[in-house]
């Protein structure tokens, strides 16, 4: 008996949370759903019911599940004395207590059987009043909105609304014939938007419902297509050239339900595209046993490559007495990948040095030019031009001539050999001299490196030491040549001594001083005719220098001989970098009148001095009508230049990235100004072509009390400093 009132208890109780859940949600949810329904339609309040009693119902079982045996017994100790705080005993099995709580147990039941209780909580009329609140301010909200715009759900439902009043497009249909060269099938459009390769022609087939008295597409550059009627169908065609928005325009009739702007894309024929697979460098050096020059390329197109050809350049000579001797070699194509090579193509050419006459000082030159299917006139595509060089030998005419004539690197080049030279010495003579005497020849060695490599990186904009340590290496080294007894032949180089014929400095002579100790560092011609390449060349012969000088500094030329044998590697391939080979580029020059030669006519000849036009603001337009876009009231789309923007949009539509789409923006929110949605795609189209605003200076901002103090500070300290 006491088991069924238990649960009697806590099914009254749990019933009443649940009343007390639905009363506070049921006019929440009511007035929610209503200013849904207000603000986004029929669809937004559906949406908001769902949400809202998903809610409640996560709410309700929480406050089901909440009247457990343990909320049941702290309510029955504290609504009933006679319990003595032992309700808990009620919900435990008689075998696993004790004798005393057996005992009590017998007595909280018979105490239960004996009162009767209601355990329901109380309604909580403060809470569900202020629910009632909270639901009639969203219910006045709800009758007061007023929309700013129309919503896209009050739009489409406005379209359907208007549609039975508008003529109905009943039958679309669009043929599209891509050109034959493209190999694209053609296929039929059920849609007004198209896309489809360039020179393609487009053929429509409409119906309308009611039947129009004249139907034509009108496109957006002021051209016009009339339709011309077979039987039901308006039929028209127009080859696509470029991309172009159009409408459709009737007579005797209402506009069709669908007036927007349509979009004809016209998908470009891309240029073929050319990888080189060898050579991997733009320029190699041709090796002595070399017979043959192997060329590999690939090239894809995106329809179908025509034709291949290798054009190779012999240049022959030095000075001004280059020769250039040209051929053409066409080239046939590998297949590549499943299309059976007509999209994908790779070339392979053996090039005979022999046979085409290459000697010791010549360069050759090829370039690949690729060109594509295309009607009627084919895109090509040009590789870049590489090179393969044979070295001339090393010219002797200009010894003893170091005055006249001026060579790209003069005698730094000579030195890396003798410093070789001189280490393989020293390392000959070890066994004969001691190791201070060894050290001190090797420390030697170490300060000519150290000055070849500081001359090196003067090329380079390299110089990391300061005037005295130049002075230090060049007094080491003079001690070095007067070790060495004359081994260095071109110590002179290096050492800041008189040559032959020339006079001791005097001291104390600014000019001698400088000449002496002093460095050129800004050599015009290693500066600016180095090429890239050239120049990272010349650092790794630099980080080789630096570690032959580390370990010549320390008395072990040994370790030192494979960085000096690396360095004087680099060294010879900067050497050889003597010709860069430009393209020659045809120069086209106007006729000359033979007539008016010297005869002082000037009869048509413009004076250059009034050739200078006036700066325009030339993206006024579209600073003015985003400047309209900005006020976002509806009422003054009258005053906004449509015009102006749209002509200034279809004068630079081929720079532009999408003009197409500004214009579509533009057309769909001059029709409907109160379409917030319309102006905002617009102002987000517009954004990025608005002209970036002019740098301006900073105001300096006005001080507060201490920074007038401070400053009348300081201008009382300079007044008394006068």
């Amino acid at each position: 008996m006491s088991t069924a009132a238990l649960d009697h208890l806590r099914r009254t109780a749990a019933q009443r949370k649940l009343a007390i859940v639905a009363l506070a949600a049921l006019p929440l949810v009511v007035a929610a759903a209503v200013l849904a329904a207000r603000i986004g339609g029929s669809i937004a309040a559906f949406v908001v019911v769902v949400l809202a009693l998903a809610a409640t119902a996560a709410i309700a079982w929480r406050a089901w599940c909440s009247v457990d045996e343990g909320w049941l017994a702290r309510r029955l100790d504290a609504s009933a004395v006679q319990m003595d705080d032992s309700a808990a005993l009620l919900f435990h099995d008689g075998a696993a207590l004790s004798e005393l709580q057996r005992l009590q147990q017998m007595r909280v039941h018979a105490c239960l059987a004996e009162i009767n209780l209601d355990l329901r909580p109380a309604w909580p009329w403060p809470r569900l009043f202020v629910a009632c609140g909270v639901a009639l301010v969203l219910l006045i909200a709800a009758a007061t909105w007023q929309p700013s715009a129309r919503s896209d759900t009050e739009q489409r439902s406005a379209t359907a609304h208007n549609a039975a009043a508008a003529t109905a497009l009943v039958r679309t249909r669009i043929a599209v014939e891509p050109p034959a060269y493209t190999h694209v099938t053609p296929s039929d459009e059920t849609s007004l938007d198209v896309k489809a390769p360039e020179g393609s022609r487009l053929r429509w087939s409409l119906r309308f419902d009611p039947e129009p008295q004249a139907a034509a597409l009108v496109f957006h550059d002021g051209s016009r297509m009339a339709l011309t009627r077979d039987g039901a169908d308006w039929h028209g065609e127009r080859a696509l050239n470029a991309s172009v928005l159009y409408r459709i325009a009737l007579d005797g009739v209402p506009p069709p339900a669908d007036d927007r702007l349509h979009r004809l894309d016209a998908i470009a024929d891309r240029a073929p595209e050319i990888r080189v697979l060898e050579p991997e460098k733009t320029l190699t050096v041709l090796d002595t046993q070399q017979k043959n020059w192997y060329l590999a390329f690939e090239a894809d197109d995106d329809y179908g490559i025509a034709a291949a050809e290798l054009q190779i350049t012999l240049a022959q000579g030095s000075g001004e007495n280059v020769k250039f001797k040209e051929q053409t070699v066409a080239l046939e194509g590998e297949p590549v990948g499943a299309d059976g090579g007509v999209k994908h193509q790779r070339y392979r050419h053996r090039l005979d040095l022999a046979a085409l006459g290459v000697a010791q000082g010549d360069d050759v030159v090829v370039r690949l030019a690729v060109s594509d299917n295309r009607e009627p006139k084919p895109n090509i595509t040009r590789s870049a031009s590489f090179i393969l060089r044979w070295p001339a030998q090393a010219s002797q005419e200009s010894a003893g001539l170091e005055g006249v004539v001026q060579k790209t690197m003069p005698a730094y080049f000579r030195s890396q050999r003798q410093i070789i030279i001189d280490s393989e010495a020293l390392q000959s003579e070890k066994p004969k001299l001691d190791d201070k005497a060894f050290l001190a020849r090797s420390d030697a060695i170490g300060v000519d490196q150290k000055i070849l490599r500081l001359r090196y990186g003067q090329f380079l904009g390299e110089e990391s030491e300061t005037h005295a340590q130049h002075a230090e290496a060049a007094e080491q080294a003079a001690d070095s040549a007067h070790e060495h007894g004359g081994e260095h032949d071109d110590h002179d180089e290096h050492a800041h001594a008189p040559r032959a014929g020339q006079e001791a400095a005097t001291f104390g002579k600014e000019g001698d001083i400088v000449a002496e100790f002093g460095h050129v560092h800004d050599i015009a011609e290693a500066a600016t005719l180095l090429d890239a390449e050239t120049k990272a060349t010349l650092k790794s012969a630099l980080a080789e220098m630096w570690q032959a000088e580390l370990h010549l500094r320390q008395g072990r030329p040994d370790e030192a001989l494979p960085y000096e044998y690396r360095a004087l590697d680099f060294i010879k391939r900067v050497q050889q970098s003597t010709r860069i080979y430009l393209e020659r580029v045809g120069l086209e020059l106007p006729a000359p009148d033979e007539a008016r030669r010297l005869s002082g006519e000037r009869k048509g000849v413009e004076d250059r001095s009034g050739s200078l036009a006036a700066a325009t603001i030339d993206d006024a337009p579209l600073a003015r009508l985003w400047s309209g876009l900005q006020r976002g009231d509806a009422a003054d789309a009258n005053a906004i230049d449509w015009s102006g923007a749209e002509e200034w949009l279809r004068a630079r539509e081929a720079s532009l990235p999408d003009a197409l789409a500004v214009l579509a923006a533009i057309d769909r929110t001059r029709r409907d100004p109160a379409c917030a949605e319309c102006r905002d795609s617009l102002r987000a189209l517009l954004w990025p072509l608005l002209p970036a605003p002019a740098a301006t200076g900073a105001a300096r901002a006005t001080p507060d009390a201490a920074g007038r103090a401070y400053l009348d500070a300081l201008q009382s300290d300079a007044g008394g400093a006068r």
